[in-house]
């Protein structure tokens, strides 16, 4: 018995750097991803210096190495959701990339001077997630499976939360006197974390049935192991460390990044939303290629619950974190929509409503939405 565990022993040691370096192998991204951090640390002024031209190579090569970094850091969180199930596994998506957005927004209010760089890039979040990744995904899903079922309860209720609360946050605010910001801010900031604490507790708790929908169990075309047997080799613990690491790794390129790219864009008559665009896009690339996977396996409820729940979560998180930023150094953030985003949110969650009532998704509807994405791009494009 001794001998026999004491073989046992040696096995594990001798395991233990097979999987650290398997580890290491795996996250590669990461790895480059930090090595890209200390060599922005190194070459900043000097990339500065060099004029704008060398200040947008350089941005463009740290915004496709974060989206690198953040693909794992969202393959990590869909490991963890394949283990816990819906909805706490979609909730987990949507606060890893929300996280990563919200560090990259206070990374660059620090680096710019745009008091509408919060707004705008909700605004440019919600667009991308429900009328890109939303219609993106039913249009190809629809073509290849015709007719997607989902639970209809679950879209009805992100879609009145997200217009109460863009409402709350993002309309009212144009007629708030701005002597009396302040006073708005922290009632905000008080809606919002109730808002998301009932919604929470309804998601997790008695109505969770809500935002699942049983699918017949299918093995993959090879078949293999399903994306839940394959999560359930991978420890939680080390997809909750990869998680951590890869947001820190993250930020730390954002930092360098933000000053790129306001050094590269700076007087070139560059959309003013562009920076906008640029954060919601980095936050919503890993999600895009979740949802169109789950699309293509005929699993439309986690494409709802990704971008409608995505949509809510990057309103009802981002708006007090930012507001509480506001409040603490004294400096309002311009919140209220434009005319023509109000129109265009109006628009999109009207289509929503529409679109999702009926518990079935098709590819008519996807493109709707995917043309109002076509919409927004180009309204950012003309500088709307």
């Amino acid at each position: 018995m001794l001998q026999v565990a004491a073989l046992d022993c040696v096995d594990q040691r001798q395991e233990l750097p097979v999987r650290a370096l398997s580890l290491l192998k795996q996250e590669r991204s990461l790895i480059v991803a930090l090595a890209a951090g200390f060599i922005a640390y190194a070459v900043e002024h000097s990339v500065l210096e060099a004029g704008k031209t060398a200040s947008v190579v350089a941005a463009v090569a740290l915004i496709a190495i974060i989206i690198l970094a953040s693909t794992r850091v969202a393959h990590h969180a869909e490991v963890l959701a394949h283990k816990v199930g819906d909805p706490y596994g979609t909730m987990i998506l949507t606060l890893s990339a929300v996280a990563v957005e919200v560090l990259i927004l206070a990374i660059m209010m620090g680096n710019t001077t745009s008091p509408t760089l919060v707004r705008d890039t909700i605004y440019a979040a919600v667009m991308l997630d429900i009328n890109g990744i939303l219609g993106l995904a039913a249009l190809l899903g629809g073509l290849r499976h015709g007719e997607q079922p989902y639970n209809d309860d679950s879209s009805r209720t992100y879609s009145v939360m997200i217009l109460t609360a863009m409402g709350i946050s993002m309309i009212v605010p144009e007629f708030i006197p701005s002597d009396r910001w302040h006073y708005y801010s922290a009632f905000t900031i008080g809606a919002m974390i109730a808002l998301y604490a009932v919604f929470l507790k309804m998601q997790v708790g008695p109505h969770s049935y809500f935002f699942s929908y049983s699918y017949p169990r299918a093995k993959t075309a090879t078949g293999g192991a399903t994306p839940r047997e394959e999560a359930e080799e991978e420890p939680a613990a080390v997809s909750i460390g990869v998680i951590l690491f890869g947001v820190l790794v993250i930020g730390l390129l954002a930092e360098f990044m933000s000053a790129f790219m306001n050094a590269g864009i700076e007087g070139t008559g560059a959309p003013p939303a562009l920076m906008a665009v640029v954060v919601a896009t980095i936050s919503a690339a890993p999600e895009i290629l979740t949802a169109l996977r789950a699309a293509l396996r005929n699993r439309m409820q986690s494409v709802v619950n990704i971008a409608m729940g995505a949509s809510l979560s990057t309103v009802i998180l981002t708006v007090p974190v930012m507001e509480s930023i506001a409040l603490y150094s004294g400096q309002p953030f311009i919140m209220a929509m434009t005319p023509v985003q109000t129109v265009m949110v109006a628009v999109t969650l009207i289509a929503a409503a529409i679109n999702l009532n009926d518990g079935q998704t098709n590819a008519i509807e996807g493109m709707t939405h995917f043309v109002l994405f076509a919409t927004f791009v180009m309204l950012t494009v003309l500088g709307l």
